[in-house]
């Protein structure tokens, strides 16, 4: 089960829509910064091929301006 964590950097004025569309994601929870135009993006999926089928959709978001990998770890579902 990937679990990853990222940085993500909106266009200049494009915050609230940025956010909009990440949680419209059921797979994302996003959590604005308080004091810079910055969103903290967790995604949770049940394996690789699903974990990059969401990134991909997350990257093609046009307000999105950067993605970045923070952590990310993958458990073994038992």
């Amino acid at each position: 089960m990937p679990i990853k964590s990222y940085l993500a950097h909106p266009h200049e004025g494009k915050k609230s829509e940025l956010v909009q569309a990440l949680t419209s994601i059921s797979s994302c929870e996003v959590i604005p910064a308080e004091n810079n135009d910055l969103l903290i993006v967790i995604t949770e999926t049940t394996n690789n091929t699903e974990d990059n089928i969401l990134k991909e959709k997350i990257e093609a978001i046009e307000s999105l301006k950067l993605l970045a990998m923070v952590s990310g770890f993958d458990t073994p579902i038992k």
